[in-house]
């Protein structure tokens, strides 16, 4: 499999950090919903302070700059009224990427993990060429390493270098993770999560709805390989877990029908619960080029 020129068999993101992921500097992420930010940027802030754009009036207090009265209000009406203004900010976000045993497998020489660490670092490269703030959070049934959001290229490197190191481990959890974070990130921003999603979808969906609740604005990055969605499997096949040590010799034909439609139902929960909260939901192969997938979902979103 290419990538656009990128050989999916050999994803080092540091290798990637400068031309491969400057392929997405052209697109821009923007966020659909009034983002809390740390400094002055393009996206609009719940918070009225005063710069950029006139909102409304409100009477003066005492301690109030006397620099912003309105002094026209103040001849006219012998009132004393103080101009706010809705200010632009930049955007926090956090790539949380999952780490568990789940995401190493591989049927076609590129594992979900190795797709996925590509998407968090194109994405952490994308964010911080408009000067948004990026942070990143690897976990398994536990947060492994918590990158707090900043701009500079220092971080960036920082955020590279980590995912690099980062390998799979055994157990997975990763609605209580989610959960976990949802307490943990104080200001409204955009959360972007890597992952197969493989977890009860039911536990997912109450994650998911806390970060709702904090009103995050949550992009869901889902990775699979072509294994997974088709089951091809037809001779005698010994079954090995990645996130314990069962080991189990069986027919695959005997399983096929149920683990189909197991996984479909799962599948039909996760968008049902995307859709209700108004999440993006993409869903990335990986047996398919990845920069083009991306392409298309962030293009799609800037027409939105």
């Amino acid at each position: 499999m290419r990538l656009g020129g990128i050989h999916a068999s050999n994803l080092s993101v540091r290798r990637l950090d400068v031309k491969k992921l400057a392929l997405f500097k052209r697109l821009e992420l923007a966020s659909h919903k009034v983002v809390e930010g740390l400094a002055t940027g393009r996206h609009k802030s719940p918070f009225k302070g005063f710069a950029i754009e006139f909102q409304e009036h409100r009477e003066y207090t005492p301690g109030d700059d006397l620099k912003h009265l309105d002094w026209k209000v103040l001849a006219k009406l012998d009132r004393h009224y103080i101009k706010q203004y809705e200010e632009d900010t930049s955007l926090s976000a956090y790539l949380v990427l999952d780490a568990s045993g789940s995401m190493g497998y591989s049927s076609n020489g590129v594992s979900k993990f190795e797709c996925g660490r590509f998407i968090a670092a194109a994405m952490s490269h994308l964010l911080m060429c408009q000067e948004d703030a990026v942070g990143l959070v690897t976990c398994t049934s536990r947060v492994l390493k918590f990158l707090p959001p900043r701009t500079t290229k220092t971080h960036l490197k920082t955020i590279i270098d980590t995912l690099e190191d980062t390998r799979p481990g055994e157990d997975t959890g990763l609605a209580g993770v989610l959960h976990a974070l949802a307490g943990r990130i104080k200001r409204r921003g955009m959360i972007m999560i890597v992952s197969d999603l493989f977890d009860d979808p039911a536990a997912i969906a109450r994650a998911l709805s806390h970060f709702a609740h904090k009103k995050h604005e949550v992009i869901l990055f889902q990775v699979l390989d072509p294994h997974e969605t088709t089951f091809p499997f037809k001779d005698m096949t010994r079954f090995e877990s990645l996130e314990g040590a069962e080991v189990e010799l069986t027919d695959p034909l005997r399983l096929r029908r149920e683990y189909l439609r197991q996984f479909d139902e799962h599948q039909r929960r996760i968008r049902k619960t995307c859709h209700r909260l108004h999440i993006d939901y993409v869903t990335f192969m990986t047996n398919e080029p990845v920069d083009r997938a991306m392409a298309r979902y962030l293009a799609g979103r800037m027409k939105r």
